[in-house]
């Protein structure tokens, strides 16, 4: 009597299906993670700069219609400048504007609660 050992074609089939499933679920939601950390570093990257810019202008006596350089800021300040996705935050116009990020995107700002914070 011959006995064969193995899987059947449909127990893989079946095995196979469940692995796409799981993955379909799973890589949206992977994606979402991504943006949403990439979403907050550059948040906080701004909060960093705003704050090195408010200390920067209170060490320096400055005024909010001042405008800082980025040598001012780094490396008293800042260890080292950040970047959203490669690429440098621009220094603010003045002491007294919000850093805006440098990808545009429209969801990478301060908003209302760090300016009442701020405040």
């Amino acid at each position: 009597m011959l006995r064969r050992k193995g899987f059947t074609l449909v127990e893989i089939m079946i095995v196979v299906a469940i692995i796409g499933l799981l993955a379909a679920i799973a890589i949206p939601n992977f994606v979402k993670a991504r943006q949403t950390a990439e979403k907050q570093a550059c948040i906080a990257n701004l909060k960093q700069i705003q704050g090195a810019v408010q200390v920067w202008a209170l060490d320096n006596n400055k005024a909010g219609t001042d405008a800082p350089a980025t040598s001012d800021l780094t490396p008293n300040y800042i260890k080292s400048w950040p970047k959203c996705k490669g690429t440098d935050y621009a220094v603010p116009a003045n002491v007294d504007t919000d850093p805006a990020c440098p990808s545009g995107e429209a969801t990478h700002t301060l908003g209302t609660a760090a300016a009442a914070a701020a405040e």
